[in-house]
């Protein structure tokens, strides 16, 4: 059974058949996780059916109920009764629910009941994320695992959405494709209301979605929004890991992950183990400064923790496209990308898990935040358009942009709807000179996807666009946040390997209290040509060593994905010799196979291959997910009632 079936959780409705979807639900095989942990949380209607049936394998479920009013929070701390007590009364209503909730770091996932309705919702950022489907008897079921609704209400594959999902990213709103049809996802930023049926009446009204996130407005000077990041990103990371007695993180040597190991370092555990993965390329910096970063950490404090440094050797380090058959260990929600570099993630996550490490802290959406998009310029240039020009031309002489090319994107004002109905092309990729201050980046379709498979991805960038709306109505800032949840999807992977190994993953980045710290700061002083995270830099001044926040390079890896390409060929051959893709009609597997045999091919070199390699191992997984529903009983204990 796949990784998806150990952590998952579902809200039912108040109804007889309500609780008999409690009793389909999928039974996670926890056997297949180190220490075989697991097990069911439910808590109940006040009639004593079950309202949330949580089957968490490392985050925590806290909740309470107050007469008619309860509140469940899932997340990677257990929030304490008097905490839960406080954001629960006195609020009114949900917007006031709200309010208090604004206060809690973490991510958590948010079930309520309030003024006769339920509502659920994620995260700002994307990483918690909340789907719905209508179920025959029991009318609309929410969860966070879309997997788990198909499997309840017999939902088949969608192959226009799984079209969508080997392109190498998603713009929104296309990213909230499912993969099953008529499973649903609720937008980042949005929650679900779930109506209460009417006295009397079997059917209750439909879900609707509401907005209770907006982003905040970019007015805090540097050094504000420095205080209000560092705040933030302390809160996030004792939320995960504040009072463990061992922990891990994984020590790059870039600048986000020695800004998470200095802040896991503050929280003072016992024992702090820091993973490095040597670099193939001599040219690499980054083990260096991960070095730099290990002796400042360990230098000067009497309070320093036990410090491990474990550095991989670079022959230890698979290469890209390694083990693909390992992916069915964990379903994602989707076809993710990341998936050809899971051996690599799975190699660096068991060695921590062996150093004994409670948790695993990443410097995941670090990039994302604090590097900064070309785009936002666009939005710097109606405020302020000398600073805009000044700061662009800087980074038009790095980038290489022409200068009439450059004036030209900027002055363009093309609608979100009129860009995303062209957003995809059948003409080459464009070239790195190109200038990126659009609403996003125009992708090719690859030479060895289908007729059918591109008209499918056509019409559904056509379809999005005729009722599209943007995130933001500011370019730069609508690319941003985007990105962010872009990213956070990402990770998704990193976190279900960890659930397979048995380690808790976090990416304190991803904390919504984080991503408003990095929107409220002013444009001009969050991003520059001339400096290297200038935000990330400031707010960690006085927690990183000086030394170490001098640093404005980043390494890369693509030579060990053209190298994966050909030191597992065989194993992409393998792949299309009996591809599922093909069989959906959406690759030429003749032609995959000749570039399996091709790794160096001009082909492979101008179009990613990643996304059809993830597209084709997620597809394996998902048809062989379900062994026939486990039909097992429901009970629900007397002090679970009377909450």
């Amino acid at each position: 059974m796949p990784g998806l079936l150990r952590d998952y959780f579902v809200v039912l409705p108040d109804s007889v058949a309500g609780h008999a979807v409690a009793g389909q639900l999928p039974v996670p095989d926890t056997t297949r996780t180190a220490g075989g942990a697991g097990g069911t949380v439910t808590v109940a209607h006040p009639s004593g059916r079950p309202w949330v049936v949580a089957r968490p394998l490392v985050r925590k479920v806290s909740h309470l109920r107050r007469g008619d009013d309860a509140l469940v929070l899932i997340g990677p701390d257990q929030v304490p009764e008097v905490v839960l007590a406080g954001l629960l009364e006195g609020a009114r209503d949900r917007a006031g629910l709200e309010r208090r909730l604004a206060r809690l770091p973490g991510l958590h996932h948010v079930i309520a009941h309030t003024s006769g309705e339920t509502w659920v919702r994620g995260t700002a950022s994307g990483l918690r994320r909340i789907y719905h489907a209508r179920h025959a008897e029991a009318g609309t079921i929410a969860s966070d695992r879309p997997a788990v609704l198909a499997h309840l209400t017999g939902a088949p594959l969608d192959d226009g959405a799984l079209a969508l999902r080997m392109l190498d990213f998603l713009p929104h709103p296309l990213s909230r494709r499912v993969l099953w049809r008529g499973v649903h996802e609720t937008g980042a930023g949005y929650g679900l209301a779930l109506p209460a049926a009417a006295p009397g009446t079997a059917a209750a009204p439909g879900p609707r979605e509401y907005r209770w996130w907006e982003p905040p407005p970019p007015e805090l000077p540097l050094a504000e929004g420095a205080r209000r990041l560092g705040d933030a990103v302390a809160a996030s990371v004792r939320a995960h890991i504040g009072g463990l007695d061992r922990i891990s993180c994984e020590l790059s040597g870039g600048l986000d992950s020695t800004t998470l190991t200095f802040a896991a370092r503050a929280t003072a555990p016992a024992e702090l183990s820091l993973l490095t993965v040597a670099a193939r390329d001599r040219y690499s910096e980054d083990e260096t400064w991960a070095r730099r970063a290990v002796e400042a950490a360990r230098g000067g404090h009497t309070d320093t923790p036990a410090l491990a440094h474990h550095i991989i050797p670079a022959d230890q380090a698979p290469y890209f496209y390694a083990d693909l058959a390992a992916t069915a260990a964990e379903l994602n929600d989707e076809p993710l990308p990341v998936a050809p570099g899971r051996a690599r993630a799975h190699l660096l996550l068991s060695r921590a898990h062996a150093t004994g490490s409670r948790y695993h802290l990443t410097g995941y959406g670090g990039d994302e935040l604090f590097l900064g998009l070309p785009h936002a310029y666009q939005d710097l240039f109606h405020g302020n358009p000398l600073t805009a020009w000044n700061h662009l031309s800087g980074l038009r002489h790095q980038l290489g942009w022409p200068l009439l090319p450059t004036l030209k994107a900027l002055l363009n004002r093309s609608t979100f709807p009129r860009w995303l109905a062209g957003a995809v092309t059948t003409e080459p990729q464009p070239v790195t000179r190109t200038p990126l201050l659009s609403w996003g980046v125009r992708q090719s379709l690859r030479p060895w996807f289908t007729d059918h498979a591109n008209a499918l991805i056509t019409e559904e960038f056509k379809a999005a666009a005729g009722q599209a709306e943007p995130i933001d109505r500011w370019r730069g800032r609508h690319v941003d946040i985007d990105a962010v949840r872009m990213g956070a999807r990402h990770f998704q992977a990193m976190e279900d390997i960890g659930m397979t190994i048995g380690l808790p993953v976090a990416a304190p980045f991803y904390d919504d209290r984080v991503l408003e710290a990095t929107l409220a700061v002013r444009l001009a002083d969050r991003i520059s040509p001339w400096r290297y995270k200038p935000l990330l830099v400031e707010a960690m001044r006085g927690v990183v060593p000086d030394a170490l926040l001098a640093r404005t390079t980043k390494d890369h890896m693509s030579s060990d994905e053209h190298q994966g390409l050909r030191e597992h060929a065989p194993d992409l051959a393998d792949l299309w010799t009996d591809s599922r893709l093909a069989d959906h009609g959406l690759v030429d597997a003749r032609h995959l196979l000749r570039l399996a045999a091709e790794p160096f091919s001009p082909v492979l070199v101008e179009h990613s291959i990643s996304s059809t390699v993830a597209g084709e191992t997620w597809l394996r997984t998902a048809e062989n997910a379900w062994n026939p529903p486990d039909r097992t009983p429901t009970t629900i204990s007397p002090s679970e009632a009377a909450r």
